[in-house]
């Protein structure tokens, strides 16, 4: 989800239902053309919209009748078992797949806006055998902890950098290779069952380069997975992740193919010979590419996209500001809501459009690194991660690109 200039420094209307296309790959079982992204009639959005009135009521309940993914963050193995199944068995009823995020990895988020998480290796196993467990064989498609490749605890990038994410409660010798261990231990768990389409943490193209993120994945178990998702809860624009996204497809196989194994960091990506701020220059990506992978003999790792809120692309604060931490990823103003979620995307290594991160909810309480608890831009507090937001939520529906009709509020019943 981040994606400051520390990080990238560090690096280097009502209810209805979204007709899939067929699936990029034969073995996908879940986003198959017979599929329906289910729109939970119980969401947080909906939640949300009960406690509203007037025009931020309406807002809602524009939003609530999208599919958006259901987040699952906490709980006891019992807890956690029993909301998931009341889902996935709502949405079968429906004959609806619905998209579920897991999120709660220790250190989930470097105890950042975030926090939480389970407190150890096996609580955290415990808690994916009873996701799994309320999953049953139902169809799912599930988003394995957004973050969770992207900011890893003592972790050593492929340069050989120690990373910035160092929390004082964990262990510096293991906390690295643990992530890996849970996040595979995860991926073989829930792909027991075959119609769980299970998605890893691919960040997104203003984040880590090409390379070090597809040796993360494979060494998450990309390859035992369904693929990996992109711009989770992030405004990055379609074009970029389209590219960046078949890259990391693309390294993945260069990496693990041949006298090539091993060596990801010999893949271009959108920070070499590509410039990430001069779109023009990605076509030298393209073509190291094109010479190095071109036609690739095995297949090709597929990918989801977060379209949430990407419609107007990224954010960048006005000249003058001076902000100590932008903080580009936080809250920005003014951007809109993407594609809708759909599998429809004509692209055979995307299989889908989805909205994992659930728009009207805030990222956080952002004060672009300038202390005091107030987001400049806003000029007040921010609500809390996951709560409400209703000023950004009617901004998503101002902006939204393609548009979408924004009807008159009206009171609560």
């Amino acid at each position: 989800m981040r994606s400051s200039a520390a990080v990238l420094a560090a690096a280097l209307a009502g209810s209805w239902f979204v007709t899939a296309a067929a699936p990029a790959a034969a073995e996908n079982a879940v986003l198959g053309p017979s599929t329906t992204l289910y729109v939970d009639p119980a969401s947080s959005t909906q939640q949300a919209a009960a406690k509203l009135e007037g025009q931020a009521r309406a807002d809602a309940l524009v939003l609530a009748g999208f599919p958006s993914a259901t987040w699952f963050t906490k709980g006891t193995p019992a807890e956690v078992q029993a909301a998931v199944k009341k889902l996935v068995d709502a949405a079968a009823a429906k004959n609806a797949v619905p998209t579920v995020v897991a999120y709660n990895l220790p250190h989930r988020d470097c105890s950042q806006y975030s926090a939480g998480g389970a407190t150890s290796k096996a609580e955290y196993q415990a808690w994916i055998d009873a996701f799994a467990a309320g999953i049953g064989d139902r169809k799912v498609v599930v988003i394995l902890e957004p973050d969770g490749l992207g900011i890893i605890p003592f972790h050593t990038d492929l340069s050989g950098k120690e990373e910035w994410c160092k929390p004082s409660d964990a262990d510096k010798a293991t906390a690295a290779k643990e992530r890996y261990e849970m996040l595979g231990y995860a991926v073989d768990k829930l792909r027991a069952n075959p119609n769980s389409a299970v998605y890893l943490d691919g960040t997104h193209s203003a984040w880590l380069g090409v390379g070090d993120i597809a040796s993360r994945l494979v060494k998450a178990g990309v390859q035992r997975a369904s693929g990996f998702f992109i711009n989770a809860s992030n405004y990055e624009p379609n074009d970029k992740l389209v590219d960046y996204g078949t890259w990391v497809s693309q390294c993945i196989y260069y990496g693990t193919t041949g006298d090539n194994t091993g060596h990801f960091e010999r893949c271009a990506s959108q920070y070499y010979p590509a410039k990430p701020n001069d779109y023009a220059t990605w076509a030298l990506s393209r073509k190291w590419y094109a010479d190095n992978v071109g036609k690739a003999k095995g297949p090709l790792t597929h990918f989801v996209i977060d379209t949430s809120r990407n419609g107007r692309g990224s954010w960048a604060p006005k000249a003058g500001t001076n902000y100590k931490d932008a903080q580009t990823w936080c809250n920005p103003p003014d951007r809109g809501l993407g594609l809708r979620p759909t599998t429809r995307t004509g692209n055979p290594l995307v299989d889908a459009y989805l909205w994992i991160k659930v728009p009207g909810e805030s990222d956080g309480q952002c004060d672009r690194g300038m202390g005091g608890g107030t987001d400049p831009e806003r000029g007040s507090a921010d609500p809390a991660a996951g709560a409400w937001f209703e000023k950004q939520a009617a901004e998503l529906i101002q902006h939204a690109t393609p548009p979408v009709a924004r009807p008159t509020g009206a009171k609560k019943k």
